[in-house]
């Protein structure tokens, strides 16, 4: 059974930090690209980074580069997403998602990774930025 399981959620006043964690099991880890995405209310969901567990290779969108980055532990099959300088605008419901990407390389996605259909979908963390 494939499972991804996100934590790290939390309330937290503009300008702190969270680490938001991303679990996975039941598929082979290196095969594919875990992302991140967040939807705040009545707002679109978006992607904000994924990183391709074959050769590391990592993607943001704009409105979190330099704050947020993302991570991958092989050996735990785990995720992590550290946020930096948190804004109120950052206060949405975070999921994690995995894409299988096996046969290409981690240089596929740019540009294009949040346009696909990813296989599947942990629970949402809700993160909280207060001003």
């Amino acid at each position: 059974e494939v499972q991804l399981q996100a934590s790290g959620g939390g309330l937290v006043q503009a300008g702190g930090s969270l680490r938001l964690s991303c679990a996975a099991s039941g598929f082979t880890f290196g095969d594919y690209a875990i992302g991140w995405f967040r939807q705040a209310p009545g707002k679109e969901r978006e992607g904000v980074s994924c990183i391709s567990n074959s050769d590391d290779l990592t993607y943001y969108t704009d409105s979190v580069k330099g704050r947020f980055t993302i991570s991958s532990d092989n050996a735990k099959n785990t995720v992590y997403l550290q946020m930096n300088s948190l804004k109120p605008e950052d206060t949405a419901v975070y999921y994690c998602a995995a894409l299988n990407i096996w046969g290409y390389s981690g240089s596929y996605l740019q540009g294009r990774w949040t346009d696909y259909t990813w296989n599947y979908w942990g629970q949402g963390t809700q993160v909280t930025v207060s001003s």
